[in-house]
């Protein structure tokens, strides 16, 4: 998935962005993840292709994480 804006965030700047869905957030941090996006002799690292500099598998994981936490999520009032 690429996204204009996301070319130079860090996964917890999408997961706290406050415009867009959780089903979007998701859809972008799931995009992220992939072992294709692996750098090579650096595991703990991907490269999305979104990005211009790699980051770190385990802050992909933490902000999807983030996004099951309860008051990260829209109540209905």
């Amino acid at each position: 998935m690429s996204q204009p804006f996301a070319r130079c965030l860090h996964p917890f700047d999408v997961a706290h962005h406050p415009s867009l869905e959780p089903e979007v957030k998701r859809a972008i941090l799931a995009s992220w993840a992939p072992d294709r996006h692996a750098v090579e002799n650096r595991p703990a690292m991907c490269q999305p292709p979104d990005l211009k500099d790699p980051i770190s598998v385990d802050d992909v994981f933490a902000a999807l994480r983030s996004l099951d936490l309860p008051d990260s999520q829209p109540t209905l009032q």
